[in-house]
């Protein structure tokens, strides 16, 4: 698998939490996801899903599991929830909630694994709470209609959807504190 590491470091250069605020923008095929990101409690998960949304990696990925009332998840470049970036990022834990429309970041048993597997829960999820990173939430009513949608799709019995759930393109949306 490559390692984007040095291309996300790269794209990351100008970014600034102090004077911009982010948003990164999903156009799926079932409508827009946007999401306002949490630097305050996650900078190195908003940093790392900046870069990776900046340098093209989420365009064409499916989401590969959708489990209803809990979470849909999306970013493995391989659609089977095995793949990632080619590095891991350190787990940032926060007093944030997982609820409906909060971004956190999918990892193995190691809290230390993260890469590019994010999910947006469906619901009120407590026991996510503390053990996953929390780090952004739906913008806007539009975006989590859409993820809601998305949660009530059709699904085999390993969770996928059986009708493709697709990231057509992803772009950060930068505007001035």
């Amino acid at each position: 698998m490559k390692n984007h590491r040095d291309e996300v470091d790269a794209a990351l250069e100008d970014v600034d939490f102090e004077t911009t605020n982010y948003v990164v923008e999903f156009e799926t095929n079932n409508g827009p996801i946007r999401a306002e990101l949490w630097p305050d409690v996650a900078p190195g998960h908003c940093r790392n899903l900046i870069g990776l949304t900046k340098i093209g990696f989420y365009d064409g990925i499916i989401a590969h599991r959708v489990i209803p009332g809990f979470v849909m998840q999306v970013g493995c470049p391989l659609g089977t929830g095995t793949g990632g970036p080619g590095y891991t990022i350190d787990a940032e834990f926060n007093d944030r909630p997982h609820e409906a429309g909060v971004l956190s970041m999918a990892r193995t048993n190691d809290p230390n694994s993260a890469g590019s597997q994010i999910f947006i829960c469906l619901d009120r999820v407590p026991h996510l709470d503390n053990q996953y990173t929390t780090f952004g939430k739906t913008a806007d009513d539009e975006s989590l209609q859409t993820v809601l949608a998305i949660g009530t799709v059709e699904t085999d019995g390993n969770d996928r959807p059986v009708e493709e759930v697709k990231i057509l393109s992803s772009r950060v949306i930068e505007t001035a504190k």
